[in-house]
This record gives C-alpha cells, sequence and structure tokens, in this order.
C-alpha cells in the first residue's frame, strides 16, 4: 500500500500557470468573480485559454462551483472536477488530484483555485459560529463548552505542550514570525510589504490565547490564487518553464480530528504531516539536505517548528534553534503571516516562482522545492522541481 511504497505519480505532471488577484483586507467583488480573475491569469500566464481546459479542482469550503467557474471562464466540456475536504489541508491535494487526473488520462489540462472574502466575508478565524448536525459537529462538542471555540485556542493547548515538553518559552516561536514578516517586506504583492517586524515586537504583541500571541496567527485575506497542471511533455511546450511535480501525498493521523486531536499519544508532533513527508521522500528520492526551499504551511507558528521537524530538517524540539539559525530557506514569500491567508495556496505559486527564478526573494539556483498544506487536520503535501 501506498503508505509504506513508493508510488509511481512522481514526474509525470508539472505545474505551468500561477494567477492570483491582489490580497486585500475588502475585496469589494464576489468570491466567484475573484475565482474568475484568478483562473484567467493562470491560463494566461500557462500561455493557454479557457477551451483548452477540460477539468477543475477546489475544496469543499468554496462557495464557487466548478460548473459555475467554468461557465463565467467561457471554458467547454468538463471530464474532470473534483473538491478536497479539511480546510487549508486541501491545498497541495488539489495539485495531487490534478496531476492523478492527467496522469491517468482522464484530462489534460486541470486548473485548481481558491478563492474568498475570508476577511470581509466569513472569517475561519471567529472560530465556531454555527454548525449543522454531523460527525465532526459531535466531536467539536467535547472542546466547545471549555472554552475552546476557535482554531487559535486548538493550537494554543499543542503548542503550550510542546513548550513544556521541550522546556522553551513562547519566544520560540518569535523566528518563525519574524522571517515571514522579513520577506513580506520585500514582496510587493504581501499585505505587509514594507512592514517587517523584530523579536521584541513579536514578544510585545497581545496575547490571543496562551502561548500564542497576535504575530504568531496569520492574517485574513480577501483574494483568489489558481494553478494549472498539465503533463510534463505538453509542460515542455508551453509558455513558462515546468515546475514538475516530483511527488504528492495526502496524510492523516491515527486518532486524526480536525486540529482537536488531543487524545492522540502525544500533543508535540503533528502524525498527519508525518505520514505526508515519508510519502514525498519516498516518492521523490529526496531527503532534508536536498531541498533548497521550504514553503511550509503557517497558519500559526508552532505548527512550523512541529512541521520542520516531522520533514526531519531537525530533531525533535530543535526547530526554534533551527530557525533562529536560518539553515533553510523558509516561506520566502511572506507566508500567511505577511503575504496572504489563502489556504495554502499562494505558497504553491511562490514555489512555482522559485523554481522559475522569478521570485522577489529569489533563493540562488533554487531546483527543489517543499510545500506544505494545513496543519492539524488532514493534510498534503508536495516536492516541486525544475525539469531536468
Amino acid at each position: 500500500m501506498s503508505l509504506r511504497a513508493k508510488d509511481t505519480l512522481g514526474g509525470r505532471a508539472a505545474v505551468v500557470g500561477i494567477g492570483a488577484t491582489e490580497f486585500s483586507k475588502d475585496s469589494g467583488r464576489s468570491e466567484l468573480r475573484l475565482a474568475v480573475e484568478a483562473v484567467r491569469a493562470a491560463l494566461d500566464d500557462a500561455g493557454l485559454t479557457p477551451a483548452d481546459v477540460d477539468g477543475l479542482v477546489t475544496f469543499t469550503m468554496d462557495t464557487s462551483p466548478e460548473i459555475t467557474v467554468a461557465q463565467a471562464c467561457g471554458m467547454g466540456e468538463l471530464s474532470f472536477f473534483s473538491r478536497v475536504h479539511y480546510g487549508g489541508g486541501a491545498a497541495c491535494a488539489t495539485v495531487q488530484q490534478a496531476a492523478l487526473a492527467v496522469a491517468a488520462g482522464i484530462a489534460e489540462v486541470v486548473v485548481c483555485y481558491r478563492a474568498f472574502n475570508e476577511r470581509s466575508g466569513r472569517r475561519f478565524g471567529a472560530g465556531v459560529q454555527h454548525r449543522e448536525p454531523s460527525a465532526e459537529g459531535a466531536a467539536l462538542g467535547w472542546v466547545l463548552p471549555f472554552g475552546l471555540l476557535t482554531p487559535a485556542s486548538w493550537v494554543a493547548m499543542a503548542a503550550q505542550r510542546y513548550l513544556h515538553t521541550y522546556g522553551l518559552t513562547p519566544e520560540a516561536f518569535g523566528h518563525v514570525a519574524v522571517t515571514g514578516r522579513a520577506h513580506a517586506a520585500t514582496n510587493p504583492a504581501a499585505y505587509f510589504h514594507g512592514r517587517p517586524i523584530t523579536l521584541a515586537e513579536h514578544a510585545a504583541s497581545r496575547w490571543i490565547v496562551e502561548p500564542l500571541r497576535l504575530l504568531d496567527c496569520c492574517q485574513e485575506t480577501d483574494g483568489g490564487q489558481a494553478l494549472v497542471v498539465t503533463s510534463l511533455e505538453r509542460a515542455r511546450h508551453l509558455r513558462r518553464p515546468p515546475a514538475v511535480i516530483a511527488a504528492a501525498a495526502q496524510g492523516a493521523g491515527r486518532a486524526q480530528e480536525q486540529m482537536t486531536g488531543f487524545y492522540r499519544d502525544e500533543l508535540t508532533g503533528l502524525p498527519e504531516m508525518g505520514a505526508v513527508a515519508r510519502q514525498l521522500w519516498r516518492t521523490s528520492g529526496l531527503a532534508p539536505a536536498d531541498i533548497d526551499v521550504a514553503i511550509l504551511y503557517d497558519h500559526f507558528t508552532p505548527f512550523v517548528l512541529m512541521q520542520l521537524e516531522e520533514f526531519g530538517f531537525c530533531a525533535r524540539g530543535e526547530a526554534a534553534d533551527f530557525t533562529a539559525g536560518r539553515r533553510l530557506p523558509l516561506n520566502t514569500h511572506g507566508g500567511q503571516l505577511g503575504e496572504a491567508y489563502l489556504h495554502g495556496m499562494n505558497g504553491i505559486a511562490e514555489a512555482v516562482r522559485q523554481l522559475r527564478g522569478t521570485a522577489v526573494n529569489q533563493v540562488p539556483g533554487a531546483a527543489r522545492t517543499l510545500v506544505t498544506a494545513g496543519t492539524g487536520v488532514p493534510t498534503s503535501g508536495l516536492v516541486l522541481a525544475a525539469d531536468g
């Protein structure tokens, strides 16, 4: 089974187009329009037209259905359409599903998209406001009565245990925030362009839920991002250098829940990301030392540290020192802390730019990038590589 063996998807498809709207706190237009703008921009970047598209993939938490986006963009018939669950955990899985469809010959050109008014409209950070009866809602019933009402409060439980286990203070999270904001400061597309922060400013920011401070939490953003996936053979004849999908994986851990997995054997790691890491390394044949740039999902800073440890960049409890030493280019676009919160889709676009050599904070010679999706939920990841 795939959890124990290398899969055969790697190297058969590539990301050939990226497109986005501006990132704002009040877009002033519908989520459908944001989706269409991003999709059209991605197709133009690839040198393709809506008529070339025969597949679409998005998230379950989306108000713009595939058929509506296809109609609004002027696409023709679709042979593949799909949605991935679990919020930000779906980001890299949209590309995986697109690559699977292309590799199997089900579709030739698949667009992955995500668009929402997450600041001016529905704010995920506001937590649970209303839930229809469901198994997921029943699971939340074990934590909501005790005041664990928001994503920040759910992550804070694991973060507190992490600090206790390794003898750290909340300042351990500071370098993740400072690094993200430093990269955002030089990125004109970032909401926090021109606004870096210091470790002292991180430590002085107000508490949200201890041990998380304001600057440990990602933004809430209005915007859209789209990616175009096709076969590697076709990609080599298009406008941009292909970002080869060297490996793609999804992962859910034992006793997995949506950010409230407090009954696991331990709270200091991310088993779902560990499952993704093992499959990415197996399929790509790479190791942590081979990665030139890491784009790690940073909805909350503590989970960036845990991801570094799950992927083997450093030992357990050592990620704070690892990030302080700047041993790996991390979230060079500014991440969700600094650029925008688009459920991780903008991070995939940054990985593509790094491989093209067009990133604002370009890492010289970047040829292999790691991208991860949301943590604390069933998740996904990608290894993207330069062609050849």
